[in-house]
């Protein structure tokens, strides 16, 4: 079976691209359409998680700072759930990326030389690559950097706010901090010491900070791979 397959790729490899017929163009138009529709479904999907992010954060910051007594605690937890959120948006824009890379595909290796005037030919690669995706759907990108892209991009300023206003609590309230011994005493949750708690909210941000930097080597590995090939994703 494997020989069988391999011996039909190649014959497809084989035969010259030719010009697409006026039906052809009809039907990938079609499909554009229908990878754009697509695509933005699940564009929106991303844009929902975001928003109960913020929300999430705000709520907290609410709760924080509604008076001077009130605990730092709930901009320590928020942290927590903004991170669950993360990684369900990265699951999203893992699917979000597929349709979007098909989209895109079309639009530079199909509609561009249709508007330059230049014939569009099929069973090029461009095809062959978007037929192959199509008879063979998957992921384009890892779980990790996708949640690597949506970090650098979106949720690394949530955390940033969250951060600040934790330790701008702890600065402020009940009055002006005057000591690192009464930094620790305000951080302190129950049994858990303040000290603790404080490099445990350091290290949370220092390790997404780590991520964020490590998933974007990835993606420039994988982006300078493929400079000069048509590539999904």
């Amino acid at each position: 079976m494997t020989s069988v397959t391999e011996a039909t790729a190649e014959s497809a490899a084989a035969v010259p691209p030719r010009s697409c017929a006026a039906h052809e163009l009809g039907a990938i138009a079609h499909l554009y359409r229908g990878e754009i529709y697509r695509s933005t479904v699940w564009r929106t999907r991303l844009d929902s998680t975001t928003n109960w992010a913020v929300v999430t954060t705000g709520i907290a910051l609410s709760a924080t700072f509604s008076n001077a007594t009130a605990s730092p605690l709930p901009m320590a937890l928020v942290g927590l759930i903004v991170s669950m959120f993360l990684l369900l948006e990265a699951r999203r824009y893992r699917y979000f990326n597929i349709w979007r890379a098909r989209a895109r595909l079309l639009e530079t290796d199909f509609f561009t030389p249709l508007l330059r005037g230049e014939t569009v030919a099929l069973n090029a690669e461009w095809s062959r690559l978007l037929a192959k995706d199509l008879c063979r759907p998957r992921y384009h990108v890892s779980l990790a950097r996708a949640a690597g892209r949506r970090l650098r991009r979106t949720y690394a300023w949530i955390f940033l706010i969250q951060a600040l206003a934790y330790y701008g609590k702890l600065a402020i309230h009940p009055t002006q901090l005057e000591s690192l011994r009464e930094l620790w005493a305000r951080a302190a949750v129950g049994p858990v010491p303040g000290k603790l708690v404080v490099v445990a909210g350091v290290m949370f941000h220092l390790s997404w900070m780590a991520f964020a930097s490590g998933t974007l080597k990835l993606d420039q590995r994988a982006w300078r791979v493929r400079q000069s090939l048509i590539a999904i994703g």
